[in-house]
């Protein structure tokens, strides 16, 4: 089974305002609303493509109760800790004429020392030898850095595989305990290791030391330039997808889910490639956080081309 823990969930609320006008009145063209966070997004995804999931994580207020009832209308799976305070929301404002996306993110609730005890020994305890576990995005901000790193130690020595997608100190920390797989952008990677990377043989150079730290799978996005897959036997270089871009916001949660799905089905390196680059360019046909629909993933994946090298270059 699948569990993806989202430690700060929200409702992000997309507004189309065209030709937004900064410090003047502006009236919104389109608007949609949705539960979001980058866990509850993977497991969004991940049932758009015929798997299942629990949707794990941390919820407050009237705004928690939303995103529940919401996960609970469309059939996912979920286990949440609920506590004082309100869940965030987050406001993305979308100007196509100038092609800009805008985003206004609230911090979210609070969470006290007792409660996040509460909820890492709550995830440890959903997790079992043949779990998949995705921790993914930020998280509330007094919460300590090493979160991510405890609890996937913990989840290994449950014989648990473990995904990590997260940025700055919370992906430096969660790396010293070896996930199984980390999906690092190359901004993220020139962070971790302090250099400018401007080829795509410095992502393979810099995305195999990631290896050391005991990671098998490494993923490195490039937007719309595509992606490299990198293991110890195989790298892949990956072109990105010519599609109409609506909006960047989920592409890397539709990634991570169909990587998720691909580890738990036992799919070919091959086949993880097409399908999570398909999920990718799907995503960003849709507006807010909506995934990709099944019908345009399965016409991408033919469209997905890759360049295979040994693991020794």
């Amino acid at each position: 089974m699948i569990t993806t823990i989202t430690f700060n969930p929200a409702i992000d609320k997309t507004m189309i305002i065209d030709n937004l006008r900064v410090g003047r009145v502006n009236r919104e063209s389109g608007l949609r609303i949705d539960a979001a966070g980058k866990g509850i997004n993977v497991s969004k995804v991940i049932q758009k493509l015929g798997g299942k999931s629990v949707a794990m994580g941390i919820l407050a207020g009237n705004s928690g109760k939303f995103i529940k009832d919401e996960l609970d209308k469309i059939g996912i799976e979920n286990d949440f800790l609920f506590i004082e305070g309100q869940t965030r929301t987050n406001v993305k404002v979308v100007d196509g004429i100038n092609n800009l996306v805008t985003d206004i993110n609230e911090n979210g609730p609070f969470v006290s020392a007792d409660d996040l005890k509460a909820f890492e020994k709550k995830v440890i305890d959903n997790l079992s030898k043949d779990s998949i576990a995705v921790f993914s995005g930020s998280i509330p901000r007094n919460v300590d850095k090493k979160v991510y790193k405890r609890l996937i130690s913990k989840a290994k020595e449950k014989g648990v595989k473990t995904i990590l997608d997260a940025d700055g100190e919370l992906l430096i920390e969660g790396l010293k305990a070896g996930p199984h797989l980390v999906k690092p952008n190359i901004h993220e990677l020139e962070k971790i290791f302090s250099k400018s990377i401007e080829s795509i043989e410095d992502i393979i150079k810099y995305g195999k030391k990631l290896l050391e730290y005991g990671v098998e799978h490494v993923i490195v996005s490039r937007g719309g330039e595509g992606s490299v897959f990198i293991s110890k036997e195989k790298i892949a270089i990956v072109d990105g997808i010519k599609v109409e871009v609506k909006s960047t916001v989920g592409a890397g949660d539709s990634m991570v889910a169909a990587i998720s799905l691909a580890i738990d089905k036992d799919y070919s390196f091959e086949t993880t490639i097409k399908l999570s680059v398909a999920a990718s360019a799907a995503s960003v046909m849709k507006e807010g956080t909506q995934s990709g629909s099944i019908e345009d993933i399965n016409k991408l994946i033919d469209k997905v081309e890759f360049k295979m090298l040994m693991g020794d270059v």
